[in-house]
C-alpha cells in the first residue's frame, strides 16, 4: 500500500465508465480526461449522473464497467493512500456542528495527517475569510459560511484532485467571487478540479472545459460564440437530434 505522501499524478483518465444501480443507469460509457492545472465543469439536470461521476472519481463508488486511472494506476492499484490526494465537497458538508470552525479544520487535518497543521489551518481560515468566526461553533454559522468552511475542509490537505458538487450553493455574490478566486488559485497551483454546478453565470470564464451530462452520457460543450449557458443548450439540443 502506498501512503498519500508517495502518490502523485498529473492526469485522471475516465475510460468508458458505466455505473448501474439495479436497473437504473446512472453513467453510460462515460469517458473524460482531466489534467493538472485545469478546471472541468459538469453541467446537466438533476439526476443526470453528475454526482455519480464525482463519486466514482472520489473512489467512494465503484464502476460497473470501465475504469478510472490516476496517472498510470487505478484506485485499486494505488491503494487507500489515494484518498489522501483527493478532496471532496459534496451535498453533505461533513462538518461537526458542536465543534468550532477551527476545531473542524484541525480535526480533518489530523485525519489526513497534515504536516504543520497550525499553519495550514491559518491558511484555510484566511482563504475562507473565517478568521473572525474561528471560535464559533459550526452550528451557529449561516448556510453560506458553512459552505465556505466545508470548501476549506475539503482543500486543507492540498489535494491533487478536488471534486466539488454544487460549490456555489448558499453563497452570496461576495462569497461566490471569493470561491472563484480560490479555485483559480488551485488551478495555478496545478490541482485537477472537477466541479458540478448549475451556476452557468459564475462558471462562465472560470472553467477551462465544460461537459454536458445527460442521462448518464458525457459530451463536450464546444467553445465559441455565446454564453456558456447558450453553448450548453446548443450542445444538448444537438445530442437529442
Amino acid at each position: 500500500m502506498t501512503s498519500a505522501s508517495g502518490i502523485d499524478f498529473q492526469v485522471v483518465d475516465v475510460r468508458d465508465v458505466s455505473r448501474h444501480y439495479g436497473r437504473r443507469r446512472a453513467l453510460a460509457r462515460a469517458s473524460l480526461t482531466c489534467r493538472a492545472g485545469e478546471i472541468v465543469g459538469l453541467f446537466g439536470p438533476n439526476g443526470a449522473g453528475k454526482s455519480t461521476l464525482l463519486n466514482v472519481l472520489s473512489t467512494l463508488s465503484r464502476t460497473s464497467s470501465g475504469d478510472v486511472r490516476y496517472g498510470d494506476r487505478t484506485a485499486a492499484e494505488w491503494g487507500d493512500g489515494l484518498r489522501g490526494r483527493i478532496g471532496v465537497l459534496g451535498h453533505d458538508l461533513f462538518l461537526y456542528a458542536e465543534l468550532t470552525v477551527q476545531e473542524n479544520l484541525e480535526f480533518f487535518g489530523r485525519l489526513h495527517g497534515v504536516a504543520d497543521l497550525d499553519a495550514r489551518v491559518q491558511v484555510a481560515l484566511d482563504a475562507g475569510r473565517l478568521i473572525n468566526r474561528r471560535h464559533d461553533r459550526a452550528s451557529t454559522l449561516s448556510r453560506g459560511l458553512r459552505q465556505r468552511l466545508a470548501v476549506e475542509r475539503a482543500l486543507l490537505h492540498q489535494p491533487r484532485l478536488a471534486l466539488l458538487d454544487e460549490p456555489f450553493t448558499g453563497l452570496d455574490d461576495e462569497s461566490s467571487s471569493l470561491l472563484v478566486a480560490r479555485l483559480s488559485a488551485l488551478r495555478a497551483e496545478g490541482a485537477i478540479v472537477v466541479m458540478a454546478t448549475h451556476d452557468f453565470e459564475t462558471a462562465d470564464g472560470l472553467v477551462d472545459r465544460a461537459m454536458s451530462v445527460i442521462d448518464g452520457r458525457l459530451a463536450g460543450v464546444e467553445a465559441g460564440e455565446g454564453s456558456l449557458r447558450e453553448r450548453y443548450r446548443r450542445a444538448v439540443q444537438g445530442s437529442r437530434l
